[in-house]
């Protein structure tokens, strides 16, 4: 398991409170974004709860969040490219989805360990997936991506996801894909 992005001493002010959702988004909808404490079954037929247990160990040492991506996808690769050059403070971490690692978050979040479909942030407490991700990861990086990710908050849910499973469908013709992870 290699998790990108050597692990920094944190302080309380450095990221927003494990468990705190983007303003309307938990209101709109419940199912996109998933409290990892709450037990259900996912497609594999096992608990949320016992994926929240077994990885576990992804946050034991180190807390902040994160970001699953198609590991072969160019869009993707770009998007973790962008994040990290413009996370100075390296506040998020990065793990492929077909990554051992990133199949065993997928099932911690509910999600079927060979979905690739969507970008997907693991916070200790909280996941979240498609635009919602997107506009978390904002909130993470420098500025001025909180206060734009605050803006496009006021954007409705369906509008916001309408844009990003448009691109994400047709992302592997658009951009392409390479035969294997570069980072």
């Amino acid at each position: 398991m290699a998790l990108l992005a050597p692990p920094i001493a944190r302080t309380s002010a450095s990221l927003p409170l494990a468990g705190v959702t983007p303003r309307r988004r938990l209101e709109t909808t419940s199912t996109r974004t998933t409290s990892l404490a709450a037990v259900s079954t996912p497609r594999g037929g096992e608990s949320t709860a016992d994926w929240v247990q077994a990885t576990s160990r992804f946050f034991d040492q180190d807390t902040r969040p994160i970001m699953l991506f198609d590991g072969v996808c160019n869009l993707c690769n770009g998007g973790v490219r962008f994040v990290r050059d413009n996370d100075r403070n390296r506040r998020i971490r990065f793990e492929a989805l077909q990554s051992e690692a990133g199949k065993k978050l997928l099932q911690r979040c509910g999600r079927a360990p060979d979905d690739i479909s969507s970008v997907v942030l693991v916070e200790k407490e909280r996941s979240y997936i498609k635009s919602e991700a997107v506009l978390k990861i904002m909130e993470y990086i420098d500025l001025p991506f909180p206060q734009l990710a605050f803006f496009l908050q006021l954007v409705p849910l369906f509008v916001c996801d309408f844009v990003y499973d448009n691109v994400a469908n047709n992302r592997y013709t658009i951009f392409g894909y390479s035969d294997s992870c570069e980072l």
